[in-house]
């Protein structure tokens, strides 16, 4: 199944989290996941905010179109992103409706 799903409009992704790093940046996949670095530390849900941030800008919605579904507490995440308006250069990510 890959680390992605389309949920009619909605894109579901399945990541694993890599925070302090040097800077935030997709970083190709992690088993069946994809990889994410983030430069936020993982201290009272900083990484977890910063991650609806990231993903927002990289998928064209607003922070508030970008939903953690589950993971909120460990590296592996599983997020929700409302009709995204773009899509970033991933591994296999195809479009479905933009």
């Amino acid at each position: 199944m890959g680390y992605f799903r389309w949920d009619g409009d909605d894109l579901i992704l399945d990541c694993h989290l890599q925070p302090k790093a040097s800077r935030d940046e997709f970083a190709g996949l992690h088993g069946e996941r994809l990889k994410i670095r983030l430069s936020t530390p993982p201290v009272d849900g900083k990484a977890n905010a910063h991650l609806l941030v990231f993903l927002g800008a990289a998928f064209g919605v607003a922070k508030s179109h970008v939903e953690l579904i589950s993971g909120e507490l460990n590296r592996q995440k599983r997020v929700r992103i409302r009709a995204p308006k773009c899509l970033p250069a991933l591994p296999e990510l195809t479009a479905r409706s933009l």
